[in-house]
């Protein structure tokens, strides 16, 4: 059994035909172990206390990797499942484009890992907040229990699109994506 980035990414692109998403949802290998790799809030990946070196690697990884019922993440192949910490989501929202406008505007985010993605039914923006700061904690869904969160510049450029809604007679700040709208906060 491998333990090592290189050998588990190698043994992936022998094993999925299609590398950028390879059908995780249908592996279900038993647990392997714990690796000790640790994606960082800042989206770093760490592996045995340094940072991986080949963004390839780090590329590739986030296409093997879920959340599972368990609260817990993992690296996941056809014959492998390695348990891994993430201090806080595994991924990042750095880059926000906005098309159109008014209920008919579209919301794309680009990972740090060089996906895009549109805010919609599939990929649903949720502001929530962190415990004990308060501080607001923007996510948007991914896949296989994956989530991203919005970098503060990101964040910013988002709030720039705040529009008020009655919603349940009462007013709410939110923005509109692919004609849904997803609440930020309470209005005046």
């Amino acid at each position: 059994m491998s333990q090592s980035p290189e050998k588990l990414a190698e043994q992936v692109q022998k094993t999925a035909k299609n590398v950028s998403q390879p059908p995780i949802d249908k592996w279900h290998p038993e647990l392997s172990g714990d690796m000790d790799l640790r994606i960082s809030r800042d989206g770093q990946w760490i592996h045995k206390g340094e940072p991986l070196g080949r963004e390839a690697i780090v590329k590739l990884f986030s296409t093997i990797l879920r959340r599972e019922d368990d609260g817990h993440y993992y690296l996941v192949t056809p014959v492998e499942k390695w348990r891994i910490q993430v201090e806080d989501t595994p991924l990042l929202a750095h880059s926000f484009v906005v098309e159109g406008s008014g209920e008919q505007q579209v919301i794309r985010l680009t990972t740090n890992v060089g996906e895009t993605i549109e805010v919609g039914d599939e990929h649903a923006l949720e502001v929530g907040s962190y415990e004990g700061s308060g501080q607001p904690r923007p996510i948007v869904k991914v896949r296989h229990g994956l989530v991203a969160r919005l970098v503060t510049a990101a964040y910013y450029d988002l709030v720039e699109h705040v529009v008020e809604q009655t919603i349940d007679g009462k007013a709410a700040l939110g923005v509109f994506s692919h004609g849904n709208f997803y609440k930020i906060g309470q209005g005046g």
